[in-house]
């Protein structure tokens, strides 16, 4: 088996800091990906600061998921994935200032904010690590951005 990447596992980390911040869990310790990935960069990788910074991309999407019971109804039935991926589509011709990597992002944050309020047991089951590390699309352009670490590039380049 493959080992996995390191950004794969960060991601892992950073949807579950995420997570744990839409639900107001208590902090989870993340201090232990420092050791495991024998990179300098792992030091200033903290999931915690960057689901915050993920949370300004999903703010950044004013889609009203709130009261749009068709999408909230997909996510239910398990179609995450193909909602953001639709959704992201469209929204990037309607808001030329986000690329359609971009609004993938804030749609996927902006919903799961959405499900947590409404649904907050269905949170988890979001396949939103999954989703993001099998897009190669977002992966390279998370990457090519200098990674998770320099996720804040991406709040940098509005309008």
């Amino acid at each position: 088996s493959t080992a996995m990447s390191t950004f794969e596992k960060q991601t892992e980390y950073v949807v579950e800091a995420l997570f744990s911040d839409l639900l107001n869990e208590e902090e989870v310790d993340y201090r232990c990906l420092e050791k495991d990935s024998g990179e300098e960069t792992a030091s200033n990788f903290d999931p915690v600061v960057i689901a915050s910074r993920l949370r300004s991309i999903g703010d950044q999407c004013n889609i009203d998921f709130e009261n749009s019971s068709p999408v909230v109804a997909e996510v239910l039935k398990g179609k995450f994935g193909a909602a953001v991926d639709s959704l992201s589509r469209s929204w990037s011709i309607h808001n030329p200032e986000f690329c359609y990597e971009r609004a993938f992002l804030a749609i996927s944050v902006k919903l799961a904010m959405c499900i947590a309020k409404k649904v907050p047991t269905m949170l988890h089951r979001i396949q939103l690590v999954e989703l993001i590390n099998g897009n190669s699309q977002v992966r390279s352009y998370i990457e090519s951005s200098g990674g998770w670490v320099s996720i804040q590039n991406l709040l940098l380049c509005l309008p």
